[in-house]
């Protein structure tokens, strides 16, 4: 059936091919939110190896030198049925840069309660411009209309922005520490 996304665009969530949506930073810049696509290997391929090190970290959880191949497809390949990956372009269609990404795996399909694991990498230059919290409104719309009713997330204590932007989300169930980690629940339901 015909959705409006967050933004406006209309999109079928059956089928999320054609999903997009513009937005427009708090800085005033002018993003558009759609699928990744398979002809964005080369576009996530720079925007990764742009990353600094401290957004590797707390996005992997560990120091990477470099991207590999078997990494670049592990991004790039994903089953629609169980994971939604997102990207936040800037730029004119065709010569777009990936500046962000976001993305849920669900857990366990055959579960009652359909629950997803949920990440996002923002671009250092981007950082501070609400894209993490643009992206987990799309994503938890789209979670919704799939009957995902919660997205989970394991964020490094130390990476106080993407813990404000749980917070600040409406959708906080619940927070669990353990060590260095912070198990994050969601209710998008």
């Amino acid at each position: 059936r015909m959705q409006r996304a967050p933004g406006g665009a209309p999109t079928t969530m059956g089928d999320l091919a054609d999903y997009r949506a513009t937005a427009t930073l708090k800085s005033g810049a002018a993003v558009t939110v759609r699928v990744l696509h398979p002809d964005d290997r080369e576009a996530v391929a720079r925007a990764v190896r742009g990353l600094d090190r401290e957004s590797i970290y707390f996005r992997l959880f560990s120091y990477r030198s470099e991207l590999t191949e078997a990494g670049l497809d592990r991004i790039m390949r994903f089953d629609p049925d169980l994971e939604v990956a997102l990207v936040a372009t800037t730029g004119p269609a065709g010569s777009e840069t990936i500046i962000a990404g976001g993305r849920y795996v669900v857990d366990d399909p055959a579960a009652a309660q359909r629950s997803a694991e949920v990440a996002f990498t923002v671009e250092e230059d981007w950082h501070g411009q609400g894209l993490a919290s643009l992206l987990l409104r799309h994503l938890a719309t789209i979670a919704r209309e799939r009957g995902v009713t919660t997205l989970t997330a394991e964020v490094l204590a130390g990476n106080a922005a993407m813990l404000r932007v749980f917070e600040r989300s409406g959708l906080l169930h619940g927070t669990r520490r353990e060590g260095g980690v912070v198990q994050v629940t969601l209710a998008v339901a």
